[in-house]
């Protein structure tokens, strides 16, 4: 009998389980599209900008309502005299993408009781991780006193009392919002302009702002532009008007802004004026004055002043100033 015929008639044995190697890992998981590997567990989430909510109180008399202007003149969305109790709401719409992204309110005394409420809204600002800052607006009660003389106007709080004593009553009531506050400016010796450039600064983040300049053409024959701040009369120059082949054309067109440039003391007078410039526009700047609008003119505002207008543009933009050029008489002959 043969090893083979032995073993013919035995139950079939069962094949050892095979034992995966140790070092062998669960399959990734699938991802759809196939083939796309997933985020590591330390890959940070894309962060959006963050929106930026401002409550603006202190001291009637202080300057809140110029630092509310101040804001809103850098795009912040302002609201003032606002009752606390739909701060929540109005924070509620605002959108880090896109519209309502800087809030700004004034929220001080004048609300009188509905100023209580407002502890309560920034606990539950508190609560849900809202970020706000306050800033605190002060002045020493003598200046307080002569600013409330100066425009004969009653203390809000002072009611049948003297303003000494609405200001007593306002310096307690706020007390608190004196404690908790970001940023706290006492504006006793500092002017308006001061103020101003101080709220840029410290609050908005704005101290680098630049100057936006409108270099405006235009015809005297239809007037001077009524928010000129400068004005330049270039009709000093020869009128491509008189020269047959120029007259249909405009000073946007090259063969037209050649011809003036190349007169005499066209170029000399523009690169001159830029200069002039200078000192005056860095001036504005210091007096809080955003938007500045210089005015190039000749007789129609169609050759000479659309020309050189852009010439000025091209020098200023050189010296980095934000320009626009706005021809304000073309296209009227």
């Amino acid at each position: 009998m043969t090893d083979d015929d032995a073993t013919a008639g035995a139950p079939p044995t069962e094949p050892e389980p095979v034992r995966e190697p140790e070092d062998v890992h669960e399959p990734e998981a699938v991802t759809v599209p196939g083939g796309i590997p997933l985020l590591e567990a330390i890959t940070p989430a894309p962060r959006l900008d963050r929106s930026e909510v401002l409550l603006i109180t202190g001291m009637s008399g202080a300057g809140r309502t110029r630092a509310a202007a101040v804001l809103e003149d850098l795009d912040w969305y302002v609201v003032d005299n606002l009752p606390p109790r739909l701060l929540a709401p109005l924070v509620g719409m605002m959108s880090p993408t896109g519209g309502v992204r800087r809030l700004a309110a004034v929220v001080d005394a004048r609300g009188k009781e509905f100023f209580a409420e407002l502890a309560p809204v920034l606990e539950a600002f508190h609560a849900q991780g809202i970020d706000y800052r306050i800033v605190f607006l002060d002045a020493d009660d003598p200046v307080l006193v002569r600013r409330f003389e100066s425009v004969r106007r009653p203390h809000p709080l002072q009611a049948n009392g003297t303003i000494l004593d609405g200001i007593a009553a306002e310096r307690a009531l706020i007390a608190d919002l004196r404690e908790r506050a970001d940023v706290y400016l006492n504006t006793s010796n500092l002017t308006v302009h001061e103020l101003a450039q101080t709220i840029r600064e410290t609050v908005a983040g704005e101290e680098d702002r630049q100057l936006a300049v409108s270099v405006v053409s235009f015809g005297f024959k239809y007037g001077l532009p009524l928010d000129a701040d400068q004005v330049l009369d270039v009709r000093f120059l020869a009128n491509p008007y008189w020269v047959t082949e120029l007259r249909h054309l405009t000073g946007k067109d090259a063969a037209v802004a050649e011809y003036v440039l190349s007169l005499p003391g066209a170029e000399e007078v523009v690169e001159r004026y830029a200069d002039l410039l200078e000192p005056i526009l860095a001036g504005y700047l210091v007096e809080q004055k955003p938007y500045v609008t210089i005015a190039i003119g000749c007789t129609g505002g169609k050759h000479r002043s659309v020309a050189m207008s852009i010439r000025l543009g091209e020098l200023l933009r050189e010296r980095g100033y934000a320009v626009r050029n706005v021809h304000r008489d073309l296209g009227r002959e």
